[in-house]
């Protein structure tokens, strides 16, 4: 039963690996062109799965530009909940004594 665990986990190992080739932009990748990745990745099965999660993208560029993006910071320094900020305060109970709430 052991076995049949251990195949399965790197056969989806290596169907990941060959997936995230196929998804990722040619502007991320490091070293090769993406045929050459999957060629690595598909014949390697192992080893080629090894080399693609290790060099085959460049992975700060793809955290970032998965990421979402954070507002910056209010001007006084730290970030302002929707209780602590008075303009939103002023709103709610506009909204409150008008009924719209």
């Amino acid at each position: 039963m052991i076995h049949v665990l251990v195949v399965l986990l790197l056969l989806a190992i290596w169907l990941y690996c060959l997936l995230d080739v196929l998804r990722t932009d040619e502007s991320e990748l490091k070293h090769l062109s993406k045929r050459a990745w999957f060629a690595v990745a598909f014949f390697g099965f192992l080893i080629g799965s090894v080399l693609w999660l290790l060099e085959g993208r460049n992975r700060r560029s793809r955290v970032h530009s998965g990421a979402p993006q954070m507002p910056p910071p209010p001007a006084g320094g730290r970030p302002v909940g929707p209780d602590d900020d008075p303009e939103f305060l002023r709103e709610l109970e506009r909204r409150l004594r008008e009924g719209d709430a």
